[in-house]
């Protein structure tokens, strides 16, 4: 008996310095301290909109009646990964909104469910509030090409045209419960900055990338973000671009042709059911925008003449 109350007390006190361990980790590596407020936002370019989930950081440009196109980010690099094709586009007479989803960026991070209807509800009551006229363009690239993509099919009597770049296609789902892949983003928070040197081709060429990456990752609420999305945003590309297709929508599609983090194999299911302007792009990783701007943004350009 007297063995079995030691054994008890020694299983306590590991599991007692286990839990302390695990807990000072955390701690040492979270990010997460701070919580975004209006003064937190005072010197932060662009504008602010107060939607029914919270507040949208948003930046829109140029003529009021000029042709609208909306740009949306990926999974969690926020609405600075269009920065060049944002300014072209307005140079070139274009009306453009890009903007940071919720829990990335400049926006609020809201304590709900990451889900198809979040995104699709955030962007409607975005085009609304600002009284954006006309049938838009949408342009997603990676997880915004999911994002784009079905809002069109939910949405298409509001849509003009569809650019999709380096699109995610099928959502994959961790196979760890919530909690673990919430504790594994906090203690490895650095890791998942660093990662998003692997878009590009050649990430040398972009020396700062993950230092403009850090901010939003100090705010509480990016993690919840980022891992909701992932258990909760159910994607299946084919059915979504086969919707996308009954839509009967013009669509272009853009790819790096050495795209590691979405393959360019996956072009071919799109285009086996949906009908698209196919323009891979040589020489350029996940993000073709941004290594081959010259080249996408006057594909760009010429695809929105059309018509």
């Amino acid at each position: 008996m007297k063995i079995l109350k030691v054994s008890i007390i020694v299983i306590l006190f590991l599991t007692g310095i286990s839990a302390f361990i695990l807990y000072a980790f955390y701690e040492s590596n979270n990010k997460e301290k701070n919580t975004l407020t209006e003064a937190e936002r005072k010197n932060i370019e662009g504008s602010f909109i107060k939607l029914s989930k919270g507040v949208t950081h948003y930046q829109l440009a140029g003529p009021a009646n000029g042709p609208v196109v909306i740009l949306v980010h990926g999974f969690s690099v926020p609405y600075y990964i269009w920065d060049g094709t944002y300014e072209y586009l307005v140079k070139n007479g274009y009306q453009v909104l890009r903007y940071d989803t919720y829990g990335r960026g400049y926006s609020d991070r809201p304590d709900v469910t990451y889900n198809k209807d979040l995104y699709n509800t955030q962007l409607l009551e975005l085009i609304k509030a600002l009284k954006l006229q006309g049938h838009v363009t949408l342009a997603g690239i990676s997880f915004g090409g999911e994002i784009i993509t079905n809002f069109a099919c939910k949405y298409p009597a509001m849509i003009n045209k569809v650019i999709l770049i380096d699109p995610g296609y099928e959502s994959k789902k961790p196979k760890a419960p919530k909690y673990f892949t919430l504790y594994n983003e906090a203690v490895n928070s650095n890791e998942r900055a660093n990662n998003q040197l692997g878009d590009f081709l050649y990430p040398q060429k972009h020396p700062e990338w993950v230092k403009q990456y850090l901010p939003q990752m100090s705010y509480k609420g990016f993690r919840n973000a980022i891992v909701s999305t992932m258990y909760d945003y159910d994607q299946n590309g084919r059915q979504s671009n086969t919707c996308l297709s009954n839509a009967n929508k013009p669509v272009l599609l853009i790819w790096g042709e050495k795209d590691k983090t979405v393959p360019i194999r996956y072009s071919d299911s799109i285009r086996s059911v949906l009908k698209v302007d196919f323009f891979p792009v040589a020489n350029a990783g996940h993000l073709p925008s941004i290594e081959k701007p010259d080249t996408v943004n006057n594909k760009i350009l010429s695809f929105l003449k059309q018509g």
